[in-house]
């Protein structure tokens, strides 16, 4: 098996370790968190539905007006809240986190934070 093979494989294992325990609902969506070297985008998921109910991303044009570069921890604090704030508006405060594969620091740490300040509990 080849690096990247290798690479993708374990990945996808570490990603589905915590979303067998992670279910989402509509009355306690899960939250996902992907990330990029550029950008950082999160989703709100009812996975009875299979539907997506609030997402927010550094990529808008909202939160690109703040911060114009997406890969660090300031424009998670922002995806965090724009997050937060768009599923309180569609009267949603409690989540179940997916971290996917990454580790919980960083990026990821930072958005979970921020979403939790703008009203969320999980």
């Amino acid at each position: 098996m080849d690096a990247q093979k290798l690479k993708r494989v374990q990945r996808a294992r570490r990603a589905g370790r915590v979303r067998k325990k992670v279910r989402g609902t509509a009355e306690c969506p899960r939250l996902t968190v992907f990330r990029s070297s550029m950008h950082i985008y999160a989703q709100l998921i009812d996975d009875q539905t299979g539907t997506t109910l609030v997402s927010a991303s550094s990529l808008s044009k909202t939160i690109r007006a703040t911060t114009p570069y997406g890969g660090n921890k300031a424009a998670a604090v922002v995806v965090g809240k724009a997050l937060a704030e768009a599923a309180k508006a569609k009267g949603i405060t409690k989540v179940a986190f997916d971290r996917g594969y990454y580790r919980y620091h960083g990026r990821i740490k930072a958005l979970a934070d921020a979403a939790r300040e703008g009203g969320l509990n999980f």
